[in-house]
């Protein structure tokens, strides 16, 4: 006799072996669990098993042969050539049910608990600079914080003074802006490497608001003196609710509003931080950031022209403000200042080599050449001494006071009419800082915290909006030259604002006679980046073309419509593109590679086998309301067969098999066999089983569970067999809860493609049928 130990066995299901099949089990025998009833009952009709105490089996070598090579033997499945393959059952874990309002109660608990270990932690979470700056290594580190420091200082002076122009407020509240966020992200930022200050996109939204603002307050905005002695000539039939805003003049009521708004800004950033809603910055990719950076760089050029030709037009906004702005260029085209013009020629004669060789030649420069800052002391000399304006009437920066305003608080009344403007303002911001922030730090080896980054956009925002300043947010070119001169640590941000401090104090006045055309040329060019992302449009059509269409509807709407409805827009149809990709996935049918386990796409795959009798339908999306229909069609164009269609065929057929049959017995009784016979042999289809491959479905909702039922009936009343493969676990549940499966019923689902494959064919087999495909059975 041959002894087999029932371990040894492939076992797997947990019904008890009755009876009724042929079998005597052992009282024990329903303890061991994972232990299934030998399907094929005839190999048991000739013999009984009688397991001892041990679980041992008395069996002959000869008999066990018998038993293990059969078609459909204690779980296993035969794969049709003689090799048996075991079937996977996996028992899933028993869930723990969670009491919600008990774990609400303890997380509460937790974050409301107050000790002085948790309050010190806090503190020391909300200003890093108390746990980076103790470790500081001084001989190490401060010679290149030092060094990027003051060079991106020098390069904040002219940039500060120009995107002061683009966001609609006097050279110095640009120089306040940068001061004062070097010094606060100095205490609370995580990131060692970004630069956070003036940033062209957010400048420009912030000009377009606060234009809009100044034309409602009932100011002429054609006037382009901003200086601080300009005062506003008042409208008499200006509406008594606008009569505040003469309180001050044209340039004191648009940092008023511009301050406001910043506030506003961040309010929301530092709301956002506390709410833990950064997971919003996901849907703005990288490709709609570039496209909406790009279109906004359209629209700050056409912003700059009038300052390199020379003229005074009004400042469009709203919808179509670009296409306008360009028909006021040319209306004013003849009026252009020759002496801007050359100005304007010679700069960028200048500024364009200088910004190529720096980055051309960044790996061997110690230090990028400050072309600007040379540009803009040549350019102020020659206006002082030349005397530009007198002779030529060219347009300067006029008074740049030294020292500081006194704080101001916001406009409390105005929060009303700029808040939605702010909102979209935040969300560039923060989305810009905190990608910036990843990106260095994973380039340099450490970790930021995104949340804390938050906060420190958005307090760089709102203590700013006190002392004149406008909205602030990481600068990736400042970055990159802070990065490529040494910087170690934020050290290097107090050396800016060091700069920047000595400029307010002393040298601001010195910059009395620069021409606005300079400040026009070096926006301009630093665009260039921006710009240059139109040729890399033939490379991004390659690599991903719903990226490149995403980019390319960004930046036309963020340029031709508006900036904030751009940002929208582009939201929006990064969102539709998604859908749609799931609305209609790719569908397909699977062929097998011989000899192995695996089964991939007919249509991209050479030499596959298709399986005879079998049809196996690939979806790669999740089955859910959107896309259910599509789902359907696709099964039946790939699989030719659509159950509802052959059930009305039937139902056709057989009517008409009714009355012929009547007609039949009055003419021929032998009738009746031949048709009925003939129409069997129509009801033949090409295979019996589909299998849905379920690997790509992430999940179904209850139209998709549905979805899945009905086709199971319909191809059921026909005759032809549905199992699903690769089900994951949230599948697999939704399964449960839509009454397709049952506990314990398992031969719906399986764990492969291939197990699925082979348990069709056994099934097939078992019940002695056979397609039109399977000819050899």
């Amino acid at each position: 006799m041959f002894c087999l130990d029932v371990e040894f066995w492939p076992l797997t299901d947990v019904a008890a072996v009755t009876e009724s099949s042929g079998v005597k089990v052992h009282r024990n025998y329903s303890d061991l669990g994972g232990i299934t009833a030998w399907r094929n009952k005839v190999c048991w009709e000739k013999r009984s098993l009688k397991l001892n105490k041990d679980m041992t089996c008395k069996m002959s070598a000869k008999e066990v042969h018998n038993c293990l090579s059969s078609p459909l033997g204690m779980g296993e499945t035969g794969d049709g050539e003689g090799r048996n393959t075991t079937r996977i059952i996996l028992e899933e874990k028993e869930k723990k049910s969670v009491d919600v309002k008990a774990l609400i109660i303890r997380k509460l608990k937790k974050q409301c608990k107050c000790t002085p270990t948790r309050v010190k932690k806090a503190f020391l979470d909300f200003f890093p600079v108390l746990q980076w700056l103790p470790r500081y290594k001084f001989k190490d580190w401060i010679l290149g914080d030092l060094l990027s420091g003051l060079i991106v200082g020098v390069l904040l002076v002219p940039q500060s003074i120009a995107y002061s122009l683009l966001a609609g407020q006097e050279p110095v509240y640009g120089l306040y802006t940068s001061f004062f966020a070097s010094l606060i992200y100095f205490l609370m930022g995580t990131s060692r490497h970004i630069s956070v200050g003036i940033f062209g996109v957010l400048c420009l939204m912030v000009g377009q608001v606060v234009d809009r603002e100044l034309q409602f307050a009932g100011y002429d905005t054609k006037y382009e003196d901003h200086s601080l002695d300009y005062l506003a000539v008042v409208n008499s039939s200006v509406n008594a609710n606008n009569t505040e805003a003469f309180a001050c003049d044209k340039g004191c009521y648009a940092i008023t509003v511009g301050a406001t708004l910043t506030f506003m800004a961040g309010v929301y950033q530092v709301t956002m931080g506390f709410c833990q809603v950064g997971f919003v910055s996901v849907y703005l990719s990288d490709s709609l950031l570039s496209g909406f950076a790009t279109g906004a760089s359209l629209t700050i050029l056409t912003s700059q022209v009038k300052y390199l030709l020379g003229i005074s037009i009004p400042r469009n906004h709203g919808l179509g403000s670009l296409i306008f702005t360009w028909i006021d260029i040319f209306k004013n085209i003849h009026r252009t200042n020759f002496c801007d013009v050359i100005t304007s020629l010679l700069c960028l004669l200048v500024l364009v080599p200088a910004k190529e060789i720096n980055e051309c030649y960044k790996a061997k420069l110690k230090a990028p050449i400050p072309a600007e800052l040379f540009v803009v002391i040549i350019a102020t000399l020659a206006s002082h001494f030349g005397k530009l304006k007198e002779k030529y009437g060219s347009s300067i920066a006029g008074n740049i006071p030294t020292g500081f305003l006194p704080p101001v608080p916001p406009n409390w009344s105005l929060i009303p009419r700029i808040a939605a403007d702010a909102l979209p303002i935040a969300i560039i911001g923060f989305a810009i800082t905190v990608s910036l922030s990843e990106m260095f730090a994973k380039k340099h080896g450490y970790k930021v915290n995104a949340n804390q980054e938050m906060y420190a956009i958005g307090f760089c925002n709102i203590i700013p909006s006190f002392f004149h300043c406008f909205t602030t947010s990481a600068a990736l070119a400042k970055t990159l030259v802070k990065e490529s001169t040494g910087c170690r640590t934020q050290v290097s941000g107090v050396v800016t604002a060091l700069a920047l401090l000595l400029v307010l104090l002393v040298i601001a006045p010195l910059f009395y006679s620069l021409q606005k055309c300079v400040l026009g040329v070096i926006t301009i060019v630093n665009l260039r980046g921006a710009l240059r992302k139109f040729g890399d449009l033939p490379k991004m059509w390659q690599v991903n073309k719903v990226d490149t269409l995403i980019w390319l509807v960004t930046m036309v709407s963020s340029a031709f419509i508006s900036t904030e409805l751009g940002l929208v827009i582009g939201v929006s149809f990064s969102v539709f593109c998604v859908i749609v990709r799931t609305q209609r996935p790719r569908a397909t049918l699977l062929g097998w590679v011989e000899n192995t386990e695996v089964y991939e796409d007919l249509d991209a795959y050479k030499n596959l086998k298709i399986l005879p009798g079998i049809k196996v339908f690939h979806f790669e999306a999740a089955l859910y309301y959107a896309n259910k229909d599509y789902f359907k069609s696709e099964l039946y164009k790939q699989t030719g067969v659509n159950p509802a269609l052959v059930m009305v065929t039937r139902k056709k057929a057989e009517k008409k098999r009714l009355q012929e049959e009547k007609q039949a017995k009055k003419e021929n009784s032998n009738y009746i066999k031949d048709e009925v016979t003939a129409q069997l042999c129509e009801d033949q289809f090409e295979f019996h089983t589909i299998i849905i491959d379920c690997s790509a479905v992430l999940f179904l909702d209850t139209v998709g569970t549905n979805t899945l039922k009905d086709l199971f009936n319909d191809y059921s009343k026909i005759g032809i067999r549905v199992l699903l493969a690769h089900c994951n676990l949230a599948v697999a549940d939704s399964l449960r809860r839509g009454a397709y499966i049952t506990n314990n019923d398992n031969n719906l689902l399986f764990c492969s493609v291939h197990e699925a494959v082979h348990f069709a064919k056994n099934i097939q087999k078992q019940n002695g049928c056979c397609t039109a495909a399977e000819s050899l059975c």
